[in-house]
């Protein structure tokens, strides 16, 4: 298998959430109201495994390992733009906490906000994922001996062995004081 394989593996999950969230995006304007449950899951969902679990493998170790490499110009240059797509993804999802933290403050704000923040991810996702899968991701390959490959996939699979220790981990520091963050309390 080569390393690529899992990554656009993911991606096909990411897919699928998008498809859930043009529906319910259908839902908030048909009907002026929102699966907040929804909300909250396709937050853990984007935080977890789209960015820590997914873009946590592409970050950490092949753009790490392409780093190394002497890229052709426009690898180097997808490369980057797909970094900053990451930072723009994180800040997509951040906004989107804050817009369920205002629709959970008031039922009557907010709803607008979270309809933006939603079309916002899944206009952005697909394209994102087109940018990996169609231009980068295969052509990356070639840099790479069969044994690097052989590696990456191996760290690949340890990365996502520690990932579930990570988020628990960080649960149960936050829930003992180390890290509580302050909103989303309820009073």
């Amino acid at each position: 298998m080569k390393p690529i394989g899992p990554l656009m593996w993911e991606h096909r999950l990411i897919d699928k959430l998008v498809q859930v969230l043009k529906t319910e995006i259908s839902n908030i304007r048909g009907q002026n109201a929102i699966n907040i449950m929804l909300v909250d899951e396709a937050i853990d969902f984007f935080r977890t495994y789209s960015d820590r679990t997914h873009h946590g493998k592409e970050e950490e170790i092949l753009f790490r390992d392409l780093a190394k490499k002497p890229l052709a110009p426009e690898h180097k240059k997808t490369m980057e733009e797909l970094i900053g797509e990451h930072v723009q993804a994180r800040k997509m999802v951040r906004e989107l906490i804050e817009a369920k933290e205002t629709y959970l403050a008031g039922p009557e704000r907010g709803l607008a906000e979270i309809d933006d923040c939603l079309s916002r991810l899944v206009e952005f996702y697909p394209r994102h994922i087109f940018k990996e899968d169609k231009n980068f991701f295969f052509p990356c390959l070639d840099y790479f001996s069969r044994e690097e490959q052989d590696k990456m996939l191996q760290e690949f699979r340890e990365f996502d062995r520690q990932m579930i220790h990570e988020k628990y981990t960080k649960l149960v520091e936050e829930f003992l004081g180390k890290k509580v963050p302050r909103q989303g309390m309820v009073k």
